[in-house]
């Protein structure tokens, strides 16, 4: 009870807080040209994504189990990139940036729960590829509606337990003095160097937990990959592996950047030197793999390059019957 008291005393002191964001601060003369590049790339990733979503809705050809997972992989990307992007377009174009108490907490939270939710959206990916490519007879029956809906629901489940539990533990710490936040958004390593709390016990957290959601989410990857090389290995047609790759790049192309982004930002340590790279790595994994997800998908997917032809096909010819 009396733990409890004080955590709710600090969080009462914290709330009226401002947050400087730096950003890119000490290079002000690139502030216009990097504006023009993230708001290029982050109406791209909009469009994209929010186009993948309905290019899946559009065409029955698509409503199915593997796509169903790609609809909601477009979603977490265009809700993760969303989340960071507009604040990092404010803060380069504007003299006072800053972000509230509140609005950190929550940008926080619903960044980690995105980026979480979608590290084991790709797991959940690579298990319907294994199903796909070792029991394609089966495929339908044992990815049923009902276990895709499942899967799907505990995904985004454990990435808001997981966020929660790190928020939680950041709305214990004490902030003092200038409240500055050497980064353009709230990022977990940021938040600690503003504050003046001791912070071991939420960095062995936040260790213990990237390890484990790393470890589980690979681990279901590589064994789904395991079998299905297994698999292809056997099959008696030269053509199962050229099939299979076909089937599995993409996913896999997807992971590679994914997961190596992440690798490398919490691999590197927090020093004044690290600071712009974690700097550019984080705009790496919020801002332009959103962007990239949905190109690989649609360029190396035959069923949405022809569904995507038809779509401007028919608005030509609409176009056209409007103008005749």
């Amino acid at each position: 009870m009396e733990k409890r008291t004080i955590v709710m005393e600090k969080a009462n002191q914290s709330v009226g807080i401002t947050f400087i964001l730096l950003g890119f601060s000490e290079y002000p003369h690139l502030w216009a040209p990097l504006f023009l590049v993230f708001l290029a790339i982050y109406t791209v990733s909009v469009v994209g994504n929010v186009g993948m979503i309905a290019v899946i809705r559009i065409n029955p050809k698509l409503h199915t189990p593997m796509y169903f997972f790609l609809s909601h992989l477009s979603f977490l990307d265009f809700c993760y990139s969303s989340v960071t992007t507009p604040k990092l377009l404010e803060i380069l174009v504007v003299n006072i940036k800053t972000i509230s108490y509140m609005g950190c907490m929550m940008q926080f939270f619903f960044g980690c729960t995105f980026v979480i939710t979608e590290m084991f959206m790709l797991a959940v990916m690579a298990y319907d590829r294994f199903v796909a490519v070792c029991n394609p007879l089966l495929y339908t029956v044992a990815m049923s509606p009902k276990l895709c809906i499942l899967l799907v629901a505990s995904t985004y489940s454990w990435g808001g337990l997981c966020s929660l539990t790190l928020t939680r533990s950041l709305l214990e710490l004490s902030f003092c003095g200038s409240h500055i936040i050497n980064h353009f958004g709230c990022e977990y390593s940021a938040i600690i160097s503003a504050s003046c709390s001791d912070t071991y016990f939420i960095l062995m957290l936040v260790f213990i937990m990237f390890i484990f959601n790393e470890v589980c989410s690979l681990l279901i990857i590589l064994s789904s990959y395991l079998f299905i090389i297994v698999t292809v290995i056997k099959m008696p047609f030269a053509g199962g592996l050229q099939k299979a790759f076909s089937t599995c790049a993409s996913h896999l192309t997807a992971i590679a950047i994914f997961h190596g982004t992440i690798f490398l930002l919490y691999s590197v340590p927090s020093s004044k030197k690290s600071l712009l790279f974690i700097k550019i790595a984080t705009v790496f994994y919020t801002v332009v793999i959103p962007m990239l997800n949905p190109l690989i998908y649609s360029l190396r997917n035959n069923d949405v390059k022809e569904t995507i032809r038809e779509l401007i096909n028919v608005k030509q010819l609409f176009s056209q019957c409007n103008f005749d």
